[in-house]
């Protein structure tokens, strides 16, 4: 019997927090914010601030599904996998990574005391159509001098939507490559063609943690239900958009039926109707106004 493909997605909430936020998987972690934020001295070790729990999924009380870690130095990473696009995402972005730089601070500290802070946001989808790449660092930098505020705030935000290698041009070399490669792709494959692909230590981690929420009964319910839930979150915001749409349309015809409507009168030589009276009727109403005045001008002797 041919083996079957892992089917677990990495970048649901479930088994990426699982992968990236169980003490026993950091050299994942370390692996993955090294390739990432490719720092001068790569980050060695760190310590999980808030490790995965399973109890929290269970309860359904995990409102922040992120990964935050403390180096031996201080320096805060938060890496996080966000699904959807939606509207205030940016601003959403930035909120938190102030938040988190300025959460350090506490009644008496010394501001030289605070941390750098990095945080990560990897996209499940698209976040700048008019953008050509994947990763985005952004730092507190003066536009004229380009002076940068090093050791304060950094933010990365990765558009896994824009990744588009195959496994055939993967390099051999680049493990942020092999690493959105393996987020976007282990589903499909087996667990030992997988293994023979991107054999790096710290991608082997990861995998054989997509391979046991495969077979513990668990963690697969667990999984099945997070899919759902994401499912359930993107038919939301697709529903809320075209309602959107839909509004958006129907303003711009009552906008039409209103000027229409007034133009209409002026050329009958009627009083013309007030815009706010107009801006009141339904639809349907403007409709058989339009149909009345323009029957009038057609009934008019020439």
């Amino acid at each position: 019997m041919s083996a079957m493909p892992l089917g677990i997605r990495p970048i649901n909430d479930f088994a990426f927090k699982k992968t990236f936020g169980t003490p026993e998987n950091r050299a994942a972690l370390i692996s993955l914010l090294n390739a990432i934020l490719r720092p001068a001295s790569p980050i060695v070790d760190v310590t999980l601030e808030n490790p995965f729990n399973l109890q929290d999924f269970e309860d359904d009380k995990l409102s922040v599904l992120d990964v935050k870690a403390v180096d031996d130095a201080g320096a805060i990473y938060d890496i996080e996998m966000q699904l959807a696009i939606f509207p205030g995402l940016v601003e959403r972005i930035v909120f938190y990574g102030c938040e988190l730089y300025a959460g350090q601070l506490k009644a008496g500290d010394d501001y030289a005391g605070l941390h750098p802070v990095y945080s990560i946001c990897l996209l499940g989808g698209i976040l700048w159509p008019d953008a050509t790449r994947v990763h985005h660092a952004f730092r507190l930098a003066d536009a004229a001098s380009g002076r940068v505020l090093g050791g304060t705030l950094e933010i990365h935000t990765l558009e896994l939507g824009r990744y588009t290698l195959r496994e055939a041009d993967l390099p051999a070399s680049d493990m942020l490559d092999r690493w959105l490669y393996w987020l976007l792709h282990a589903q499909e494959y087996e667990p030992a063609a997988l293994l023979e692909l991107l054999p790096q230590p710290a991608i082997r981690q990861a995998t054989e943690t997509l391979t046991r929420i495969s077979q513990k009964s668990e963690d697969k319910t667990m999984y099945d239900a997070r899919e759902k839930a994401i499912r359930d979150r993107q038919w939301q915001l697709n529903a809320a958009r075209r309602e959107g749409e839909q509004e958006g349309e129907i303003r711009g015809e009552i906008k039409g039926k209103i000027e229409l409507i007034r133009t209409l009168q002026g050329i009958l030589g009627v009083p013309l109707s007030e815009e706010d009276d107009l801006r009141g009727m339904t639809l349907q109403q403007l409709e058989s106004l339009t149909s009345s005045l323009q029957e009038k001008l057609r009934s008019r002797p020439s």
